[in-house]
């Protein structure tokens, strides 16, 4: 007999657990070819990051973006990637990108039923200075039999069909889901595949960090100041909460979600509406978030529940375990009520 040693003879890739749960609810195989070609996006996205110092990709491209955040040559390369390679998945109808002022109309002779909307490289005001980065999706269906237009992708998060982020750090991981819980898969190299590593992840009932721009606190709203002291300063005696931030929402999320805790990213007084873009940042996260027991509000509504008016519509955010949302909610609805 032949000694297999610790190599996995049956692993479980993105792939085949995607057309797994497809055959479950007697799907199409639409959605995991829709999946396998952002997964192939990401191989290339997540190459290109490794290398970019080298292929002379570092550095800003001398332009803004429609949400007025600079441009960086590997922003450019990883928006290209993506949509070409979902056009070419003969999948999608309507794409939504952070960079794009518009909705992208898929042409006639490639269009499928799904609406994808994607922040191609979420963070990347680090890329020079090696910090992890990532990039978010959200998955929605065309809801009508008309010419797809820009509106169709106006649809609240209850209507994802899928949802995920993708993260370029010490490795490569997908974090999906596709409605049935909250998935993990990471990229060997050796062979190419994104392989199942954590299977129906869930996020702490209560965590002990929170996670925002402190820099702004001048500015902050007084229900988001009350929040802070009583995390810095427990009142009941208690250790008070550690403070972790990034500036990378991919990789702050993340955080949260496998050690629990809160991400805040509030309006204040100079952005009443917060800075993240709702269809294709706080959406999906949001979605992720709930999938895996935890919450997502903007202290005052459920985040899901928005209907967005607006492509690149900004919202304010609080995720994470559902202890410690539930107790910035209590805070912004004791200050609502006072206005």
């Amino acid at each position: 007999m032949s000694d297999r040693g610790t190599f996995d003879t049956n692993v479980v890739t993105v792939t085949r657990f995607v057309m797994e749960e497809g055959r479950k609810a007697h799907g199409t195989g639409e959605l995991t070819t829709l999946l396998n070609s952002l997964c192939t996006a990401v191989k290339a996205i997540s190459s290109a990051v490794r290398k970019a110092g080298i292929a002379h990709l570092y550095g800003i491209a001398g332009s803004m973006n429609v949400t007025g955040d600079q441009v960086k040559k590997l922003d450019i390369l990883s928006n290209d990637l993506v949509i070409n390679m979902l056009k070419s998945s003969f999948t999608s109808c309507v794409l939504v990108s952070e960079e794009n002022e518009r909705a992208i109309i898929v042409e006639p002779d490639k269009r499928g039923k799904y609406i994808v909307c994607f922040d191609p490289l979420d963070g990347s005001s680090n890329i020079d200075c090696l910090v992890s980065i990532g990039t978010i999706f959200a998955i929605y269906r065309k809801t009508t039999d008309d010419e797809p237009c820009e509106k169709d992708a106006l649809q609240p998060g209850r209507n994802l069909v899928a949802a995920g982020y993708a993260l370029y750090g010490s490795a490569t991981m997908i974090v999906l889901s596709t409605g049935q819980g909250v998935n993990c898969f990471m990229l060997d190299p050796a062979i190419g595949e994104f392989i199942l590593v954590d299977r129906d992840v869930k996020i702490k009932k209560r965590g002990k960090i929170y996670s925002l721009n402190e820099g702004y606190a001048k500015y902050f709203d007084p229900a988001v100041t009350e929040y802070l002291q009583k995390k810095k300063f427990p009142e009941d005696g208690s250790e008070p909460y550690g403070a972790r931030y990034i500036g990378s929402m991919v990789a702050d999320v993340h955080r949260t979600l496998m050690y629990g805790g809160i991400f805040l990213y509030p309006g204040n007084v100079k952005s009443p509406k917060g800075k993240l873009r709702l269809l294709y940042e706080c959406n999906p996260m949001a979605f992720i978030m709930e999938q895996a027991g935890g919450m997502a509000s903007t202290g005052l509504h459920n985040i899901l529940d928005i209907q967005p008016e607006d492509i690149h519509q900004r919202a304010p955010v609080a995720m994470g375990s559902p202890d410690d949302v539930q107790d910035f909610i209590a805070i912004c609805q004791k200050h609502a009520a006072k206005k």
